[in-house]
């Protein structure tokens, strides 16, 4: 059993800056492809990054792309999201997930293992 656990999300103003950090605990973490998700109100979940196991390659959706980094840990079980110049649209629940799968994907259904999120907002 694979268990994902997201902390760091918050109340930040416009320009701000935080770090989502997801630990995982269970299985093999570095053999994983890991990635972010973010669900706003009333709109469906939306990818925004993803790294592959050894964090040599990552994949960023183009609305936060220059804006958010992601990585790893491998040693730490751990992946993270450094998010800065944060915009009011940005505001979201925050989702970690990993997949077992052998490419990285920006498609939900390819993940199998999920966090239960956390809830980022700015303030304009």
């Amino acid at each position: 059993q694979v268990q994902l656990v997201e902390s760091g999300g918050g109340l930040v103003q416009a320009g701000g800056s935080l770090r989502l950090s997801c630990a995982v605990s269970g299985r093999t973490f570095s053999s994983y492809i890991m990635g972010w998700f973010r669900q706003a109100p009333g709109a469906g979940r939306e990818f925004v990054a993803a790294i592959i196991w050894s964090g040599a390659r990552t994949y960023t959706a183009d609305s936060v792309k220059g804006r958010f980094t992601i990585s790893r840990d491998n040693a730490k079980n751990t992946v993270y999201l450094q998010m800065n110049s944060l915009k009011p649209e940005d505001t979201a629940v925050y989702y970690c997930a990993a997949t077992g799968g052998g490419r990285i994907s920006s498609s939900p259904s390819e993940y199998t293992y999920w966090g239960q999120g956390t809830q980022v907002t700015v303030s304009s």
